[in-house]
């Protein structure tokens, strides 16, 4: 094998393996930071190694020995210059005896050590966009490169909150565990909210000159479906995964051979990958029979439901998704929400009732800079025949929007006859 295809095959290990090295050292030193490090350092060595004597058919294993042999050269350069000869001694014999663990965690692809990971790297402690930062890199293998292109912003800035994260889960003592009780429910939902934030930043980009980038989505699915395994009992978890495989599917269908958007009633759903809309709505079927009360992701799984069992945009029942929308908006009420249903309620009782709802929402002061809030009245006054007043709000729409794909589209609107 050529030096290139060895180090495509080391980056390849690298993105499979990372997440559960990571975890499985940070199990052991207490510190993710430090976990990080150290699973760097097995990344370097095998760069150095294995284009010489190849790739090992258990790398990952391979990785692990590596990274164990680092941690037990620091612990006891650290305990020679910090600790007394017996307190040495009692350190580096508990290292060894967890060196089986490390192999078990190998050898399950997926165990308690990457749950703790997830829930260690979302941590309500830190900002939103540090976790999605944190998530990325050490659950998703990308590295700060990679994410500072993904969100667009400069890469010294998410060197910065990647950095800043860890120093925070550090500084505070956060334990490297699996919550409990009323705790492990404010976690998962904070667990969940970050994958999400991930996928919908890929789904319909906030800014830049793409309308969608499906590396992101990629990531969060890929997440969702790890996540799903690790907590086979949480519909919340499953009504994530069926909302973003079913979102997923119209992937293609959104992008027009220019790269420009293509709205949901538009798009050729011949496009749709119809195998991942099979998955998510099993997904959301298992979600359906785990729980009694659907929650926020399962109630949005059910609406991603209701156009994906639509062949055709006029089979949409919106009544139906009209109906979701208001539970939705009990269960988390939101004025995002209340947008949402108010198109819906235009397209299943006309564009008049729709506006009403709108209209009530235009001295929301979260919605005072949401571009779709202008968008949506545009549509809805276009429909009415209203086009001046229309054309008015598509233009404020496109001033708000980060997005030049989704600004050229509310531009082109704004300026139809």
């Amino acid at each position: 094998m050529e030096v290139s295809d060895t180090h495509h095959a080391i980056e390849a290990v690298w993105r499979i393996e990372s997440a559960r090295l990571i975890a499985g050292l940070a199990r052991v030193v207490r510190d993710m930071g430090l976990a990080e490090e150290l699973a760097q350092d097995a990344l370097v060595t095998a760069l150095e190694r294995w284009p010489e004597s190849g790739v090992p058919d258990n790398p990952g294993a391979w990785l692990m020995a590596a990274a164990k042999h680092r941690a037990v050269d620091l612990l006891r350069r650290r305990a020679m210059l910090d600790r007394k000869h017996e307190e040495l001694g009692r350190e580096l014999e508990a290292l060894e005896r967890t060196a089986p663990d490390f192999d078990a965690a190998l050898d399950d692809p997926i165990g308690d050590d990457l749950l703790r990971l997830i829930f260690t790297a979302c941590h309500p402690l830190l900002s939103k966009e540090a976790r999605a930062a944190l998530t990325l890199r050490l659950l998703g293998g990308l590295t700060t490169a990679e994410i500072a292109r993904a969100f667009l912003t400069p890469e010294p800035t998410i060197a910065q909150r990647i950095v800043r994260a860890k120093r925070t889960l550090s500084e505070a003592g956060v334990p490297f565990e699996v919550p409990r009780g009323a705790e492990l429910e404010a976690r998962l939902s904070s667990v969940l909210e970050i994958v999400y934030l991930i996928f919908n930043e890929g789904y319909a980009a906030t800014e830049g000159k793409d309308w969608v980038r499906p590396a992101l989505c990629e990531e969060a699915l890929r997440l969702g479906r790890v996540l799903a395994e690790l907590a086979p009992a949480e519909p919340e978890v499953h009504g994530l995964v069926a909302l973003m495989e079913i979102q997923a599917s119209r992937l293609r269908a959104r992008v027009g051979s220019g790269g420009e958007p293509v709205l949901l009633l538009e798009q050729d759903r011949g496009r749709w990958d119809w195998l991942l809309i099979g998955r998510g709505l099993a997904a959301l079927a298992r979600a359906e029979r785990l729980g009694d009360e659907p929650g926020p992701y399962v109630l949005q799984a059910s609406i991603a439901a209701c156009h994906a069992r639509a062949r055709a945009a006029a089979e949409t029942d919106w009544a139906r998704i009209a109906a979701l929308y208001g539970e939705l908006g009990r269960v988390v009420p939101s004025p995002v929400v209340e947008l949402n249903r108010a198109v819906a309620v235009g397209m299943a009782e006309g564009p008049a009732a729709g506006l009403s709802i709108v209209d009530g929402l235009r001295s929301e002061p979260a919605l005072k800079s949401y571009h779709l809030l202008p968008a949506v009245r545009g549509d809805l006054l276009a429909k009415l025949g209203r086009d001046r007043e229309a054309r008015a709000e598509f233009e404020r729409a496109a001033s708000l929007t980060r997005n030049a794909r989704e600004r050229e589209v509310l531009r082109g609107r704004a300026a139809a006859p």
